[in-house]
C-alpha cells in the first residue's frame, strides 16, 4: 500500500486498505498519526539492571554510544480505522522532514 505516498515526505490523511473481519471486506480510509514512542518505564528490567550497576564508585560501568551515523529516522504510520479501531502500523521510507497532511493550493496569486 506505497503507491499513496507522497515522494517530498508528505502524506495525505488517510490511507486505504482492506480489513480483514469477516463482516468488514472493504477498502476505506483509515485515522493516520505518526507513531511516537511512549516515555521509558523506570520499572523496566534493563533499567534496573543498568540503575544497580551504575551505583557506587566506579564511573560510568556501561558503553556510551557517540558514532552516530544515520541522519535520517524511519517514519512509522500508526492507522486506526474509523468503524472498528482496530489499530496497525505501516513503516514507510527514511526520510529527514515529515508532515502529514494533504498539500494545499496558495491562494491570493494568479495560477498559471
Amino acid at each position: 500500500p506505497e503507491d499513496w505516498l507522497c515522494e517530498d515526505g508528505e502524506c495525505p490523511e488517510g490511507t486505504p486498505h482492506i480489513l480483514q473481519g469477516e463482516e468488514m471486506q472493504k477498502a476505506h480510509r483509515d485515522k493516520v498519526t505518526q507513531y511516537k514512542a511512549g516515555k521509558a518505564s523506570n520499572m523496566a528490567q534493563g533499567k534496573r539492571r543498568y540503575d544497580s550497576k551504575q551505583m557506587g564508585f566506579g564511573g560510568q560501568t556501561k558503553p556510551v554510544f557517540h558514532k552516530k551515523a544515520k541522519t535520517t529516522k524511519k517514519i512509522t504510520l500508526r492507522l486506526e480505522c474509523k468503524e472498528c479501531k482496530a489499530k496497525k502500523q505501516l513503516v514507510i521510507k527514511r526520510c529527514k522532514h515529515f508532515e502529514l497532511g494533504e498539500k494545499k493550493q496558495k491562494t491570493g496569486g494568479p495560477t498559471y
